[in-house]
């Protein structure tokens, strides 16, 4: 199991016991399919709604393990509209729509699974009445309203050259004054610049880089090895290939690996961090992995730019040279839909390919 998987899986063991009971055998039911990640947020999300009944006098539990099946069964149409009425519009901080329409996912696979699947011990469902069956639950980002709200805050053309090249010389213009600032770029700009360029010129999730091993990098051909999200085969590592401006990147980075970070052998981690008050390197996180990439973009000038809007800028330039299944293969996707957000970025129509087919 790789480093993140072996993180979330610790979390969600701690977190599930406080469940009730039910979700822990739902939980159990679903593990073999999917990623701890993805169950943690149905944990998450399940404390959210437990909390809330438990708040609202719906549930008569002292604490969330204490929710009985009967609570749900009782529920009312209006039960959930207050739910989505709290949602929206809680103080500390209401959610989009489609956090809302995640959390709602999640409720009406637990209601599923203890309606449809689970059996009680004289074979009748554990759960007699459900009221998520009634629910609809609109998808709310299609691939052109993604590619919408993304127009103007990716990497285009040249900027993606630009990118890297200001976090290897133009932030310490920027910064001249400020000598701590100064300081930690001078010693981490060749890594930082590396992993911009990895992921600018192969298009690897952030989790995809901070698991990355010294041993999954074949600089010859220009591949990486990788678990990607939802292949749950703990045996399988998946290829990626990356462009000839990563490699010179990945080059430059590893002469210094060692000796800059005083990197232990026994450290496998590709890309690695000396944290405050320790002597050694030791692997970066994905929040230090994220808060970095922001850092050089809002004095690069684009703000809005985040590590998963990098993935994004390698993808729109990926798609313009290649087709949608090949962009599908190269970013890991479950299918073309997700994919199809490029072809409304690149102005690239279905139309268009069937001229182009009609041409030849």
């Amino acid at each position: 199991m790789h480093i993140q998987k072996e993180t979330d899986r610790k979390k969600l063991d701690e977190r599930v016991v406080t469940m009730p009971w039910f979700v822990q055998q739902f939980i159990d039911y679903k593990l073999p399919d999917l990623s701890p990640s993805t169950l943690l947020e149905y944990v998450r999300d399940y404390d959210t709604f437990f909390t809330w009944l438990r708040a609202e006098g719906l549930s008569a539990a002292e604490k969330n393990s204490d929710v009985t099946l009967k609570d749900l069964e009782v529920l009312r149409m209006d039960s959930i509209t207050g739910y989505r009425i709290y949602l929206t519009t809680k103080r500390e901080g209401a959610n989009s729509r489609i956090t809302i329409s995640r959390k709602l996912s999640s409720l009406r696979s637990l209601f599923h699974y203890l309606s449809q699947i689970a059996e009680d011990e004289e074979f009748y469902p554990l759960l007699k009445r459900n009221i998520m069956a009634k629910i609809e639950i609109k998808r709310v980002h299609k691939p052109k309203d993604t590619a919408a709200k993304l127009k103007g805050k990716i990497l285009e053309e040249d900027e993606l050259l630009e990118f890297i090249g200001y976090i290897l010389e133009g932030y310490a213009k920027d910064v001249e004054k400020n000598k701590q600032a100064l300081y930690s770029h001078e010693q981490n700009k060749e890594r930082d610049a590396c992993i911009a360029s990895l992921i600018l010129n192969s298009g690897l999730r952030v989790s995809e880089v901070v698991n990355l091993n010294v041993d999954d990098l074949d600089l010859n051909n220009k591949v990486l090895y990788v678990y990607r999200k939802g292949n749950n085969d703990e045996t399988f590592k998946n290829p990626v290939y990356f462009r000839e401006q990563a490699k010179d990147d990945l080059l430059a980075y590893m002469q210094l690996r060692t000796l800059r970070y005083h990197t232990p052998k026994r450290e496998k981690a590709l890309f690695v961090t000396v944290p405050n008050g320790q002597k050694e390197g030791k692997r970066m996180t994905k929040r230090a992995i994220q808060a970095m990439i922001i850092k050089y973009a809002k004095r690069f000038g684009k703000p809005y730019l985040t590590v998963h809007k990098l993935r994004h800028s390698f993808a729109t330039d990926y798609y313009l040279q290649n087709d949608i299944y090949k962009t599908k293969e190269q970013l890991g996707h479950a299918s073309t839909e997700t994919t199809e957000v490029y072809a409304h970025l690149t102005d690239k129509t279905m139309s268009e390919a069937i001229e182009r087919r009609t041409e030849s």
